[in-house]
């Protein structure tokens, strides 16, 4: 699997990651790690990085891991993150770290959507910081399902 090239394909697909410059260090089958670069417009009122660059960090790792546990079969899946919850732990400065892994087996998951058309689960993150103190954490669920099987 060429993981480099799933992830530019990441970059031009999500604009928003984009805008924020996020980079893809990582994505191997259901794990990925993304930075969030220290730039002055993603600080808050104190000066550290903002909760929501934050958040984006981490449900952009998420992604990232799905799409590596799913590369095989991107192009017949919609996959939505259907619930995400963060916690801060301490101030968050400089570049962010944000390390994702699959809480569920892929094959595993696989065999459900093959099975009921759709499938969740959930993806655990870690943020970290340039000396490796972890800042945050983050559960992403996502809803997976075959094209055409989508809810409306």
């Amino acid at each position: 699997m060429d993981y480099e090239a799933i992830a530019r394909g990441m970059a031009m697909a999500v604009p928003f990651a984009g805008h924020l410059n996020l980079e893809i260090l990582d994505i191997s089958e259901g794990e990925a790690a993304v930075r969030l670069p220290a730039r002055q417009e993603l600080t808050n009122h104190v000066g550290s990085q903002h909760a929501g660059a934050l958040f984006t960090v981490a449900e952009t790792a998420s992604g990232a891991a799905f799409v590596g546990a799913f590369a095989a079969r991107l192009g017949e899946l919609t996959p939505l993150a259907r619930s995400a919850e963060i916690v801060y732990e301490k101030v968050a400065k400089g570049p962010i770290r944000a390390e994702a892994k699959l809480g569920v087996d892929a094959g595993e998951a696989l065999r459900t959507l093959d099975a009921e058309g759709r499938v969740e689960f959930p993806c655990e993150i870690a943020l970290s910081d340039e000396a490796g103190e972890r800042v945050a954490t983050a559960t992403v669920s996502w809803h997976v399902s075959l094209k055409g099987a989508e809810r409306t």
